[in-house]
């Protein structure tokens, strides 16, 4: 007796997958079309075929091996993979084998029973179902308690492939990168500090790039980032304050105290909230450009075509702004003014206490402000009728929020984290709101549970 389970993946809740006892006298084939005898569901399975694979019995039975099964596929857009690799044609199956179907595509274990030793604990097939399985061994190793396998003793010969997916290998591996790095620059101060804020700012943005659910290429963020940075290093920023901060009414260099909050906060809202918002929406707008011009398949994996896009690039830009702003102006002047007062070391130490919770808490400020611009600049190429109106309710809310952010820190510590609450309120419901409404849905890993709901 033959099986196939699915694995789950992508969070599709258990009692959709698949468990399939494989038939002895016919072809079984997988694929989205409903004659096919495994059947994958449309929706939740773009890249697989209509009819993807099929699974037969190559030889007959004999008491020494039993059936041998292989696994053909039929000419499919993705390929079929066994263990990870693509197979060309038919392959033989073997016991544990991982079938998917298409590189990143719904996954299978091959078991068969005629290769296991039985035992009493082992139900057998009714009506053609499946026995019961767990959700990581084989069937096989349900009820057999006195025997063990090597994968049992050595779990990732079997689940290697799953730690990408499932066990946040890449960030465990950058966080031991960024570990060893901190520990050789201990007593560096400016060099620790680079790292310790890198650490906490991809960090804080990779929680908003798993909300978002949508992929997008590491090095066009990364370059949505770096952008911002050379806007601020570059003339543009004096352009820029020249506008903001002395022809509007933006001056943002007074004293609080004297002037009166209204007042304070109508400076803030033009010298910084107007300002610093069009500013890091610029690579936004210049990614939005370059996709527009580009072939595909790039266009779409580079450019703005949807609120997430948009999302995901403004955050992005929102960190290269907050880690320059943080290491190149507030660290460096907190420092000098302490060490002056209390000494070099505690100097350091009062920079880097300013350095945790600036980093940190972008996600309820710098990034919450130009992530919630940044879906209505994707918003605006969906609904391009009313692109003005939406870009403009987007830019003003988005600088509200960030004016009320730096002046009420002026009147009541617990005002400003009632602020910050509304802010990170605001990218999160944008955030949901943009994965409803996105075109590519269906592929959305942060859905995958929604779909099935």
């Amino acid at each position: 007796m033959a099986f196939l389970r699915q694995l789950s993946t992508r969070g599709v809740y258990e009692e959709k997958l698949i468990k399939e006892h494989l038939s002895e006298t016919e072809e079984v084939v997988l694929g989205r079309d409903p004659k096919c005898q495994i059947v994958l569901e449309t929706k939740l399975y773009k890249t697989v075929s209509r009819r993807h694979a099929l699974i037969r019995i190559q030889t007959k039975h004999t008491k020494a091996t039993g059936f041998v099964w292989e696994i053909c596929d039929l000419n499919s857009s993705n390929g079929t993979y066994i263990n990870g690799r693509r197979i060309q044609g038919s392959q033989i199956l073997q016991v544990g084998d991982r079938i998917s179907l298409g590189f990143n595509g719904p996954e299978f274990i091959f078991d068969n029973l005629s290769h296991q030793k039985p035992t009493s604990l082992v139900s057998p097939v009714v009506n053609s179902t499946p026995l019961p399985v767990n959700s990581v061994g084989s069937v096989g190793d349900i009820g057999d308690t006195d025997s063990i396998t090597l994968t049992q003793l050595f779990p990732i010969a079997s689940t290697g492939k799953q730690l990408a997916k499932k066990a946040y290998l890449y960030p465990g591996i950058i966080t031991i990168f960024f570990v060893i790095l901190m520990f050789l620059t201990v007593g560096k101060a400016i060099a620790f500090n680079f790292l310790l804020a890198a650490y906490i700012a991809s960090a804080a943005y990779y929680f908003v790039y798993q909300l978002c659910g949508k992929q997008k290429p590491w090095w066009v963020l990364f370059g949505a980032s770096l952008t911002t940075v050379l806007i601020l290093l570059s003339p543009i920023l004096t352009l820029f304050i020249g506008v903001f901060r002395f022809i509007l009414p933006g001056d943002i260099s007074v004293n609080p105290q004297q002037v009166g909050f209204l007042n304070f906060l109508i400076r803030m809202f033009f010298g910084a909230g107007l300002m610093e918002e069009l500013l890091k929406a610029l690579p936004v707008f210049l990614v939005l450009f370059i996709g527009r011009n580009l072939p595909s398949p790039w266009r779409n994996k580079i450019g703005v075509w949807e609120p997430l896009d948009g999302i995901l690039l403004g955050t992005a830009s929102a960190v290269g702004f907050t880690l320059l702003e943080t290491l190149g102006q507030y660290v460096p002047s907190i420092v000098d003014s302490a060490s002056l007062q209390l000494g070099v070391d505690a100097g350091q130490l009062v920079g880097l206490q300013l350095l945790i919770p600036r980093i940190l808490g972008s996600v309820a400020g710098h990034m919450a402000y130009s992530g919630y611009f940044g879906y209505f600049i994707g918003l605006s190429v969906l609904k391009r009728r009313n692109s003005w109106l939406i870009l403009g309710v987007g830019y003003l809310t988005a600088s509200i929020l960030h004016a009320l952010w730096n002046a009420s820190g002026v009147l009541n510590i617990f005002l400003l984290a009632f602020v910050g609450v509304i802010s990170y309120a605001f990218l999160g419901a944008a955030i949901l709101k943009a994965r409803v409404l996105s075109p590519t849905r269906n592929e959305n890993f942060a859905t995958q549970v929604l779909i099935n709901k």
